[in-house]
């Protein structure tokens, strides 16, 4: 499904009968409605970021909900669209961060191929409703997607920006793993501790430390 090593580690998952029943639900779902991202996007953070690569971490909601935004990375839209507020806010917090220029674009694909899996906890929405698919099951496999990470004995960068996000700290265990906290990005909360965290140099000062390559937090493609 993936064509990575996320398809052999999650080989018990896409076999599984509950599983095909629930894909066969989400297909529906695209049939019935007009649905985000498109059908081909649903695993873009898997398929970018595999297994082995994943050094960090961050963790969204669900899929922006209008039209042509989403493309299966969490916070992330493509090309020619307009850069979401919570994004422009990711974006002036890495300035004043890192002094790495703001950008004009919302693709975070660069940053997938990095090392950071960019993962929404529910994976598909219905259009012009945000939250329609929470709690049909997509919560499952990502919840179950943490806790393989979290058995990873490479170190991993966690961050979870917003009490939704931070509600997934009891399934990181491992000691090994660094978890960086914040208000979420949105303006509604931004100013009441996001800004001024600076996750960026947190995430790669404790990757230098472990001897892994830092992230281009700069990286377009």
């Amino acid at each position: 499904m993936i064509g990575n090593s996320w398809d052999e580690i999650l080989k018990n998952v896409w076999e599984s009968e509950n599983f095909k029943k629930f894909m066969n639900m989400i297909d529906h779902e695209y049939l019935m409605n007009t649905v985000f991202p498109p059908r081909n996007y649903i695993f873009n953070a898997l398929k970018l970021t595999p297994y082995e690569n994943v050094k960090v971490v961050i963790m969204g909601q669900d899929p922006y909900h209008g039209e042509n935004e989403a493309h299966g990375l969490s916070f992330s839209v493509q090309k020619g669209i307009k850069v979401p507020p919570s994004l422009q806010n990711i974006y002036k917090e890495l300035y004043d961060d890192l002094g790495i220029p703001i950008r004009n674009d919302g693709d975070l694909t660069g940053w997938a191929k990095e090392g950071v899996l960019l993962l929404n906890a529910v994976l598909t929405v219905e259009k012009d409703k945000p939250a329609s698919h929470r709690g049909l099951g997509w919560e499952k496999l990502t919840d179950y997607i943490i806790k393989i990470i979290n058995e990873k004995e490479e170190p991993v960068v966690f961050i979870l920006w917003g009490n939704f996000a931070k509600e997934k700290i009891s399934l990181i265990t491992n000691p090994k793993h660094y978890i960086i906290t914040s208000p979420h990005p949105s303006p509604f909360s931004a100013r009441y501790g996001f800004f001024g965290s600076k996750p960026f140099s947190k995430c790669n000062e404790f990757l230098k430390s472990q001897n892994i390559a830092p992230i281009d937090w700069g990286r377009k493609e």
